[in-house]
């Protein structure tokens, strides 16, 4: 089975469902930054699948140090009806 988000030691690996069924390509996104461009840009898609990749954005942006309140403000104005994106 196929899970479109990884976790490793380089930040976290993120299948672009924008490319789906034709292509399979991985994105490294390292930063919060880099995880609210590509929820904004539907590279992510499903519900759980938002919410589970704001949370890693919310792990980046803590590792190097940025404002809670900010990352999960900048992550949440990504997609504002995302009912999983605000929980997570």
């Amino acid at each position: 089975m196929l899970k479109p988000l990884r976790w490793t030691e380089d930040g976290l690996e993120l299948l672009d469902q924008r490319l789906l069924p034709h292509e399979e390509k991985w994105l490294l996104l390292r930063t919060h930054a880099e995880v609210a461009a590509a929820i904004k840009d539907m590279a992510v898609r499903g519900a759980p699948a938002i919410g589970i990749a704001a949370a890693y954005g919310m792990v980046l942006g803590l590792k190097y140090g940025k404002e809670p309140r900010l990352v999960a403000q900048e992550l949440a104005e990504t997609r504002p009806t995302a009912v999983n994106l605000a929980w997570a």
